[in-house]
């Protein structure tokens, strides 16, 4: 079993690529990476962003998938229109199942995105993804409905839901995610009261990867999901997730 992650780098270990591997590796799940951006960052704030070319991350994907057979990957930030571009064409070319994380902000307030991202993500990527995975902030700015409460979640999921399947995370939202799959799906959880949260959105959308790429359902995988990141947030350390919270 073997998944792509496109997406950051960030150093402090926290989100981005690195997350993404120690979650597919904790699900069982072999994890392969192109990075997109290089960033200075830590779970404070992040002070800088370096964009990879697109040449070199389509050189990426084509080297990778050379030798690799994935079916499914997991996209994370892609900051600009540019990128987005690139890694929806190759996403298209390859036929790969797209698992979109649409990161615009970091959990320590920093941009991740350009302000030309949400247009190109809604006009490019989302219509080939498998599902979506914001939340509520990114649900907001994609969908233009202001999120108060789950009724609020529901209506910008049915909004989403015409570019591509979407789940609405509710980790702002007392825990409560709402997913649509062809219907709406709410999804309670728990909320857990935590300072380690950083890269929780990460963690979060390479688990649904993690369970679709052993054959789970959406909803499924949503759930699945779900229970993973809280797990991973209630025993995390160092202002992150603990993916590894299993082998403790």
């Amino acid at each position: 079993m073997i998944a792509m992650s496109i997406a950051g780098f960030d150093p402090s270990g926290g989100a981005g690529i690195l997350n993404d591997i120690k979650t597919f590796t904790a699900l069982g799940v072999y994890g392969t990476a192109v990075i997109t951006a290089i960033t200075a960052q830590n779970i404070e704030k992040v002070s800088g962003i370096q964009a990879v070319e697109t040449s070199f991350i389509e050189k990426q994907i084509d080297t990778l998938l050379e030798q690799e057979h994935i079916e499914f990957v997991k996209t994370g930030m892609l900051y600009s229109d540019e990128i987005i571009k690139t890694v929806s064409r190759k996403i298209s070319e390859y036929d790969l199942n797209a698992v979109v994380d649409p990161v615009m902000v970091a959990g320590s307030g920093g941009f991740l995105s350009k302000k030309d991202m949400v247009k190109s993500l809604k006009k490019h990527l989302l219509p080939i993804a498998t599902i979506a995975t914001p939340n509520i902030y990114e649900a907001q700015e994609i969908s233009r409905i202001t999120i108060e409460n789950v009724d609020d979640s529901i209506k910008a999921a049915l909004k989403i839901g015409k570019l591509c399947n979407v789940v609405i995370t509710g980790g702002h939202l007392e825990g409560t995610d709402v997913l649509y799959d062809g219907s709406i799906k709410v999804i309670e959880g728990e909320l857990i009261e935590s300072n380690n949260t950083h890269g929780s959105g990460c963690t979060y959308s390479s688990a649904v990867t993690s369970s679709l790429v052993k054959g789970d359902n959406l909803e499924n995988a949503v759930k699945n999901a779900g229970v993973f990141t809280r797990e991973s947030i209630k025993y995390g350390m160092k202002g992150t997730l603990n993916q590894f919270h299993k082998f403790i």
